[in-house]
């Protein structure tokens, strides 16, 4: 089995970031990452995303919120980000805590900030294959892996295990853009295993850990792990029980390090393209 690494992804958007970043004149996009209280798994994923901006290149600014502040109160302070020219584009850390109302913030969200595809606008045009809106980068980096390593997507038969709006949902249409036939699984889905086993392509976004083992998983079927879970040892894993699948799978990516390596690539690259977009209008 072929181990689909994050990094050599995270290296060939890299060099795309840095031949777009040309065309700016000099100018160095700002990402606003937003966070409300001090979440662990929040904090880590920030500590990512600022390593990897400055990695390549960019300005980065954290915006750090008590868990316990008023919605009035975070809503006025997001809409000063949101507004201040100075940034290219907004990271929001979710879920927000219960007190602020999530779907107000989306409506808020300037489109052409909103680099993780949470704005109404951004998802309709992802739905719509209009390829001017930012899809979540999660999904988008699931597609930049079978991509950069050459791996057809065209005519496949693509299972998706997972329909939240983050990964399952916008990755399907993404799918569908690139001429793929796409199933999208879920807990209600009869015969899960021999759908999944179906798969020449099968993408685990389950949010449980190691659910999908060697029963789901047809002979020399590419599977791609979203799933960032603890196991019973305190160790990240996937949803994917990585060993159970070797004999079977013809490549997949581990966890850690590999589509959450790209997710963060895929962040960078939204970043100058907002850029790009801002120039041109």
């Amino acid at each position: 089995m072929v181990v689909l690494k994050g990094a050599a992804v995270s290296a060939v958007i890299r060099e795309q970031v840095s031949e777009m970043l040309t065309d700016l004149g000099g100018q160095v996009p700002k990402l606003a990452i937003v966070r409300v209280g001090e979440k662990p798994d929040d904090m880590s994923y920030e500590r990512g995303a600022i390593k990897k901006m400055e990695n390549f290149g960019l300005r980065v600014q954290s915006y750090v919120y008590p868990e316990e502040i008023s919605d009035e109160a975070f809503k006025a302070e997001f809409a000063k980000i949101n507004e201040d020219p100075d940034v290219t584009g907004i990271l929001l850390l979710r879920p927000l805590p219960k007190q602020i109302c999530e779907k107000d913030i989306e409506q808020m969200i300037d489109p052409e900030k909103d680099l993780d595809g949470i704005s109404p606008v951004n998802i309709a045009k992802v739905f719509a294959g209009d390829s001017t809106g930012f899809a979540p980068c999660t999904a988008e980096a699931v597609i930049e892996v079978l991509k950069a390593n050459q791996i057809p997507i065209e005519g496949k038969r693509v299972t998706i295990v997972g329909r939240s709006m983050v990964v399952g949902k916008p990755l399907s249409m993404l799918m569908v853009k690139e001429n793929a036939t796409v199933t999208i699984c879920h807990t209600r889905t009869k015969d899960l295993k021999g759908t999944c086993r179906n798969a020449e392509i099968l993408v685990a976004a389950a949010g449980r850990a190691k659910m999908l083992n060697q029963e789901y998983v047809g002979q020399d079927a590419v599977v791609i792990d979203v799933g960032i879970n603890v196991d019973e040892n305190g160790k990240l894993c996937g949803d994917v029980d990585y060993d159970s699948i070797q004999e079977l799978a013809s490549m997949a990516t581990p966890v850690p390090g590999g589509v959450g390596a790209v997710t963060t690539a895929v962040l960078a690259k939204h970043l100058v393209q907002a850029a790009q977009r801002r120039l041109q209008r």
